[in-house]
């Protein structure tokens, strides 16, 4: 029996001799459309091919290439696990010809592979066609021994492909092979009927030789194109699954190697029905997790990575019910990088980096099941309790706002309990989330729904910002409320905020009479779709619309700081991608003239040592002058020469990118410095996260960074000064006094602890009895808890048979322990009894039955409480 990767190999090989070049597949992550969460076909790397903006140095190809369907028109991922054949991540082996070969080759050489190669039976096969297509009709009887009744025609749904509304199109031929009727899953539906395009597993398609020849028109015509070219596509995991004999794709060697790996993690027999599909979607899922985290796609709450995060999710949640809570998806990785890391060995070098993010996803996500899962178990039997099957959307939207449980996890937990879920109110409440988002922006929702006043009319917001801080310009339009005036001229050279750095401040001067100006002040700038308005305070004088001329004049200061810090974080984003790893992307950025924030994808925090490195580095590159290079290119040139693109961004057939000498090229539309020394220098001021998977750093450059410098100087002298110590000197002065406030500290602890044992013995004369025990309840302020804990378990050795509670104050908080001999904890617990003096005292706590702690706010109540705590004592004594 062949193995799957013997016959990736056997389809890679075939085509090289029929004169393909062998191209790796591309990433997950779509490097040329940022409109497309993932990559899910093997022709998207030459969409630019068929749509004639681009061209390859070959004119045959062929691979196999990595695909994730998960969402939008290929969602399949509440399927998966629950059948035989659907898969979120899986192979797509391909061969194209762009202007050279076409149907008769491409048929000719799909029948090749699939009858004498791999000796698939010619009887079991099928070949279908567009019902127009007859070229294809006859060359499938003239090129094969398939019986002419065994071609069949079908229509533009089956057999026509499009890549969009309008744009390159063609009809399709799909190869299908009948595995016979103990192969149908329908039999027992009455009036079903197995046949091919059928909705039964008998009947599997195979291979789709997609022929590109027409073009399709906006007002929905085609005509033919000037080059014809072949598309064809053929899943792996089905045409293994074929070949090795085998009803399911999880029977597999692309799947059995995970799923005896769970069994044995697990201990699960993996018989039940359950079982079964728990395991095959976790199967299923670990491919995916490992291949999209190894491109770079990390978990995260939007985009791309949020399907990530479903994924791990889902995995998780079925996880559970093979009987496992502890992190299980993380030890499966190597067994997928064993199997599939020679054809794709990116996946071997990026091991350790996924296992890594999975871990830290699954524990994350653990602590927010089990809270969630309290939480919709408590749900679900207040639901049957009033014999109701439908959770309340309000009840959804608190899952997911508190516990992050996506709606799809309620209804599959909801489906499990035998509950709906209502989801049009969850919708409202999600999109009145979002409208408070919004809201909570600047200069967003209403407050932008303005009148514009037209003053003069013309082309407007021409932005000449990059060759110019001030100009001359004229007034078009003018938006006001109760508080500012937006103004839009026919140029400027203020830039709008965009790209995450702040929009442009300084000064308009309006000349009102010939040699009198009024003077206002720019706050903001700011574009609003096609325009770019400047935002001005309204003072005392009203702005004039009919000015003799308008003077625009940008801060230049503010300007070349925000420039400095805006080149800054493409040196930050080169170096942390080459310290740190190249699956670190920008997640986002906020550059203004004083600071810059920095976010970018990463599983964990940078350790100081890394940290610092990160920051001289970027010095380094500071300091070595290097010249900033700005330069409009064609999309697709740029990204050839190396530029990063960001997903979500929209870029236009012109992009403008920024150099940085030879070590960073970004897309960037913002305002940079022209030499890396104008930045003068860069400090960071701190790392942490602001979600999962996402760090951030903030950092200041030029006059800011001096700056701090001279603070931090200042501060040491002025420490070195109070310690009567040198500057160099200062760690080693300041150990010295940390050695001796420790030492004082824990002289003074055994002077309290002595003073304690005095107090103690007073204390023993006043123990007290209920219910023929003894108990005692006493103050002691001044000592710490661990003192407390200490002097309780010393009265418990003297009294022997007891209950003790002590209490006092230490600073602005109420202290009490409670301890109970293990033969009265049958009958008082002393977690309830410090539970009750701390109420008292507006506190809480609580501990084991034969010790407990608990802390209280109140001082004033120390009396109250001890008294509380008695007669709770005293009454469970007594009981």
């Amino acid at each position: 029996m062949k193995s799957a990767n013997e016959i990736r190999r056997e389809f890679v090989d075939f085509f090289a001799e029929k004169g393909h070049t062998i191209v790796p597949s591309s990433s997950l992550l779509p490097a040329n459309d940022p409109t497309l969460l993932f990559t899910n076909a093997g022709m998207n790397q030459f969409k630019d091919v068929f749509l004639g903006t681009g061209n390859r140095p070959y004119r045959r190809a062929a691979n196999s290439q990595k695909v994730l369907r998960v969402s939008g028109k290929h969602n399949d991922l509440e399927e998966v696990g629950r059948d035989t054949y659907h898969h979120t991540f899986f192979e797509m082996l391909g061969n194209w010809s762009f202007g050279d070969y076409y149907k008769r080759e491409a048929i000719a050489w799909a029948w090749e592979l699939l009858t004498k190669v791999w000796g698939l039976p010619v009887e079991q096969l099928y070949a279908t066609v567009h019902h127009t297509d007859d070229e294809a009709a006859a060359l499938w009887v003239e090129l094969t021994e398939i019986a002419p009744e065994r071609v069949l025609r079908f229509g533009d749904q089956e057999n026509f492909w499009e890549m969009g509304e309008t744009g390159p199109c063609g009809p399709c031929s799909e190869i299908h092979i009948d595995l016979g009727p103990d192969s149908c899953d329908k039999a027992d539906q009455p009036g079903h009927q197995c046949r091919v395009n059928g909705d039964c597993g008998r009947f599997v398609e195979l291979w789709n030789l997609v022929f590109i020849q027409n073009n399709r028109k906006s007002d929905g015509t085609l005509e033919d194109l000037p080059d014809k070219h072949v598309d064809t596509g053929m899943g792996l995991e089905r045409i293994v699954a074929v070949l090795q004999g085998k009803k399911s794709n999880y029977e597999t060697d692309l799947f059995t190697p995970i799923i005896q790996k769970i069994k044995e993690l697990t201990g699960c027999a993996l018989k039940q029905k359950e079982e079964i599909v728990a395991s095959q979607v976790i199967a299923d899922h670990i491919r995916a997790l490992t291949f999209t985290i190894a491109d770079g796609i990390l978990p995260s709450n939007e985009g791309r990575g949020y399907v990530v995060r479903r994924i791990l999710r889902r995995a998780s949640r079925f996880a559970r019910n093979l009987g496992v809570k502890e992190p299980l998806l993380h030890r499966l990785v190597p067994v997928v990088t064993a199997e599939m890391g020679e054809a794709y060995p990116e996946i071997r070098e990026q091991e350790a980096h996924c296992i890594r993010v999975i871990l830290a996803e699954e524990e994350a996500f653990g602590r927010t099941l089990d809270k969630g899962l309290a939480l919709f178990a408590e749900l679900s039997n207040k639901l049957r309790s009033k014999n109701e099957k439908l959770i309340p959307g309000e009840e959804a939207f608190k899952l997911y706002d508190t516990y992050g449980f996506p709606l799809d996890l309620t209804q599959l937990l909801a489906a499990e309990e035998g509950l709906e879920v209502e989801v049009e109110s969850f919708d409202r409440l999600m999109e009145e989330q979002r409208e408070r988002a919004r809201a909570s922006g600047k200069f967003s929702g209403g407050e932008l729904e303005l009148k514009w006043e037209e003053v003069t009319s013309g082309a407007h917001s021409a932005f000449l910002g990059y060759q110019e801080l001030q100009l001359k310009a004229e007034l078009r339009l003018v938006g006001e409320d109760n508080e500012h005036y937006r103004l839009v001229f026919d140029q400027t050279p203020f830039y709008p905020e965009g790209g995450g750095q702040v929009g442009d401040t300084g000064k308009i001067r309006a000349e009102v009479s010939p040699g009198q100006w009024l003077e206002f002040t720019v706050i903001d700038t700011v574009r609003e779709q096609d325009k770019i308005w400047h935002l001005v305070a309204k003072g005392p004088e009203p702005f004039p619309r009919q000015a003799l001329s308008y003077h625009l004049q940008v801060d230049p200061e503010r300007r070349q700081m925000a420039a400095a810090n805006h080149t800054a974080t493409h040196l930050l984003h080169a170096v942390l991608r080459r310290l740190v790893g190249s699956h670190l992307h920008q997640a986002g950025s906020f550059v203004s003239g004083e600071r810059l924030r920095f976010d970018f994808t990463h599983y964990q925090r940078l350790e100081p040592e890394l940290l610092n490195q990160v920051e001289q580095e970027v010095n380094r590159l500071i300091f070595a002058a290097l010249p900033v290079k700005v330069e409009e290119l064609d999309y697709e040139e740029a990204l050839n020469r190396g530029a990063l693109a960001f997903f979500g961004e929209k870029y236009a057939d012109r992009v403008r990118t920024v150099a940085v000498g030879e070590v960073s090229m970004e897309l960037c539309g913002g305002t940079h410095v022209k030499n890396s020394a104008e930045i003068m220098g860069f400090r960071i001021l701190s790392e942490g996260s602001v979600a999962a998977g996402v760090r951030r750093i903030e950092a200041v450059t030029g006059w800011e960074a001096l700056r701090l410098a001279e603070e931090e100087k200042n501060l040491v002298k002025e420490l070195a000064e109070l310690l009567h110590s040198e500057p160099h000197q200062l760690k080693e002065k300041v150990s010295e006094v940390l050695a001796e406030q420790a030492r004082l500290k824990k002289a003074l602890e055994e002077l309290e602890r002595k003073a304690a044992l005095a107090e103690g013995e007073k204390i023993l004369a006043t123990v007290k009895e209920a219910g023929a025990h003894r108990y005692l309840v006493a103050k002691m302020n001044g000592l710490s808890m661990e003192l407390l804990r200490e002097n309780v378990d010393r009265f418990k050795d003297k009294l022997g048979s007891c209950v003790v509670l002590l209490g006092g104050v230490l600073g602005d908080k109420v202290n009490f322990v409670a301890g109970v001999t293990p033969d009265l904890t049958a009958k008082v617990k002393a977690g309830e009894v410090v539970k009750a003096a701390a109420q008292v005292a507006g506190g809480g706590g609580g501990g084991r039955p034969e010790l407990a702690q608990a802390g209280g706010r109140e001082t004033g109540k120390l009396e109250q409480a001890l008294q509380e705590g008695e007669r709770v004592i005293r009454s469970l004594l007594e009981g």
